[in-house]
């Protein structure tokens, strides 16, 4: 179970994944989740390194490179194997591949579970997942790529729902719940209603699965 508290090796690994998100806002030179604390907030002009890389003007492929970098790193811990069957099986569906791929991401059970604010980042999300406190249609579910589908209900185990990290998360105005999710505060509960399109996605930034999918069509 997670707790407040942690010993050395977690908050030491915890220290180390706060690192690697900041470092993933100021490579893709963006806030990528919104976050009040990320360092582009204050760093804008700059890129990785001491005194910031130099950006010259990007190529198509670099920018085709970092739309794909910059959807991939949203989800979190998605390995480039998960993401490109996941846009294989977006190729798959009838409709725009774009749409489709975005779809499938947010299906994830760990997508969920951090738009729902059941949990604070996306990170936050698969490590809670896999610790055992999420069930799905009464059944628990610890995988985080998890695909669901519509009218599954998800929801956080009884022992779980007064955690600080579920509290401080349900209760934190910093997030807003999406309109394909019925979520019940009270019960820390989120229907999933339907398989949103581009456009009701909750980014803080800009995607562009266009040319996520002109990528990997190179």
């Amino acid at each position: 179970m997670l707790s407040v508290e942690c010993e050395e090796s977690d908050c030491s690994s915890m220290t180390k994944r706060i690192q690697a998100k900041y470092k993933i806002d100021r490579r893709l030179g963006m806030n990528l989740w919104g976050r009040p604390k990320s360092p582009f907030n204050k760093r804008q002009e700059k890129g990785p390194g001491q005194h910031g890389a130099r950006r010259g003007k990007p190529s198509g492929y670099r920018i085709q490179l970092m739309a794909k970098q910059q959807l991939k790193g949203y989800y979190g811990v998605i390995t480039e194997k998960q993401f490109r069957r996941a846009y294989a099986e977006a190729l798959r569906l009838k409709g725009d591949t774009g749409e489709n791929l975005v779809g499938l991401l947010e299906r994830r059970l760990d997508a969920v579970v951090y738009r729902a604010k059941f949990v604070n980042t996306i990170f936050a999300a698969r490590q809670f997942i896999s610790h055992g406190h999420i069930r799905v249609n009464g059944q628990k579910v610890d995988i985080p790529s998890y695909q669901l589908r519509v009218g599954d209900m998800v929801s956080v185990s009884s022992i779980s729902r007064e955690m600080p990290l579920v509290m401080e998360s349900v209760s934190s105005e910093e997030r807003h719940l999406p309109e394909y999710l019925d979520v019940d505060n009270n019960s820390l509960q989120a229907r999933f209603v339907r398989v949103p399109t581009l456009g009701e996605i909750p980014y803080p930034t800009k995607m562009e699965p266009s040319l996520v999918v002109e990528f990997y069509s190179r």
